[in-house]
């Protein structure tokens, strides 16, 4: 059966399409077997399944004038996603970033450090290994692992810088690495940051007031009148994101924050100052709380609708193997040297894990297991290091084992 679709009926049919992804993923993350779910990552799950299944049949039957419009409404609905997350993020971070960041400057840093090193130093080992075990020449087999490495750490401009880096035609190995290890980038740090308090028994009552103690203890208070521009701050939030996209688009040689860093950092600074003279800059809560949901699942719809395309087809279990080692060595290594050397209490811990991995889907996922958005503020702490170092070692990889 083929179908023809107008522009209007193609687009309510895409957004039919979205919806149901949205719904029977949440029905999906709801599962718990012995405590643990996948949460908001449900929907990234069905999302990828959607894709596997349907994205081809999705894309025959909306042909506008000869012109598919899937992938870009995709990429609109990952990238608005994005935006929405890491900036309600940052605002909800702000006030109690720069105290924190003040406290444990220099393990962020090395926690950051320690996570990309151990990472791409176990992207390496599995370079060497694979030189034994495959048909790939030694270019092509570093650009699949650093592609790996990039889907295992969930990051975009790893994954970006990889393959601008790479040999002409090798790009195409890059994004096939990316895509085989996206998935347990994304559900491994999920269920990670859900076991470890399940595994070490955890008070999380009494870890939330250790990380409240820690990052809000100097949040500033605001005495005075402010004018709100409008009822739910959708305002300040509009200017941040703005804001971000332009900083998101600066670029020092071949390095830029992206979108994501750019969003992260303006919303951070609005979030941080709170207000200019007497003009209100922070929406309010529940709207922050709300936009950050709907951003989590808008990104995982898109980032796994567009993945499932040719997840299929690029398959095969010995790099899925290669991307879970890649995934896995960095947040261990990471969560022991921040426990017993940086002595940081767990839900920093994990905050910075999360951020240290790049992995927005998992900061969502721990905001709900503790109860609090001031692990927030780990995240975006650490988060800027990895960002940079993440992209270096992408690099360096491909320079020196090519």
């Amino acid at each position: 059966m083929e179908f023809s679709f107008s522009a209007s009926t193609g687009v309510a049919f895409m957004m039919m399409c979205l919806f149901a992804v949205i719904a029977v993923g949440y029905l999906l993350g709801r599962i718990s077997i012995k405590g643990i779910s996948l949460g908001t990552a449900g929907v990234f799950i069905v999302a990828l399944i959607f894709g596997c299944v349907f994205y081809k049949d999705l894309s025959n039957a909306l042909t506008v004038d000869g012109k598919t419009f899937v992938s870009q409404a995709l990429k609109i609905v990952e990238n608005i996603g994005l935006m929405f997350f890491v900036t309600a993020v940052g605002f909800i971070a702000g006030p109690g970033f720069v105290a924190n960041f003040k406290k444990n400057f220099k393990s962020y840093v090395l926690l950051g450090l320690v996570i990309i090193v151990s990472g791409a130093l176990a992207c390496v080992g599995c370079i060497f290994i694979g030189r034994n075990f495959t048909k790939l020449n030694h270019a092509e087999l570093t650009a699949m692992m650093v592609g790996l490495f990039s889907g295992a750490l969930t990051s975009t401009p790893a994954f970006s810088a990889a393959k601008d880096a790479v040999a002409e035609g090798l790009d195409s190995i890059v994004s096939t690495g990316y895509g085989i290890a996206y998935l347990f980038g994304v559900v491994g740090v999920v269920l990670f940051v859900q076991l470890i308090p399940k595994i070490m028994k955890a008070d999380v009552a009494e870890e939330r007031k250790k990380i409240t103690a820690t990052d809000t203890g100097k949040k500033k208070v605001y005495n005075g009148k402010l004018v709100d521009m409008d009822e739910f701050g959708l305002m300040p939030l509009g200017l941040a994101i703005l804001l971000g996209i332009v900083i998101g688009s600066l670029k020092f040689g071949s390095f830029s924050l992206t979108t994501t860093g750019g969003c992260l950092l303006a919303g951070l600074v609005f979030g941080h100052f709170g207000h200019i003279g007497a003009v209100n800059l922070m929406p309010k809560n529940t709207t922050l709380k709300v936009l950050r949901e709907l951003g989590l699942v808008f990104f995982l719809m898109g980032a796994g609708i567009s993945g499932g395309s040719r997840f299929i087809e690029l398959f095969e279990p010995v790099y899925f193997l290669y991307g879970v080692v890649i995934t896995l060595v960095p947040m261990i290594i990471g969560f022991v040297i921040a426990k017993f050397v940086l002595k940081l209490p767990l839900f920093n811990n994990l905050g910075s894990i999360t951020g240290g991995m790049t992995s927005t889907p998992a900061l969502g996922t721990l905001i709900s297991v503790t109860g609090t958005e001031d692990v927030a503020s780990a995240y975006a702490a650490t988060y800027p290091i990895a960002l940079i170092s993440v992209v270096f070692a992408a690099q360096l990889i491909i320079i020196f084992l090519s």
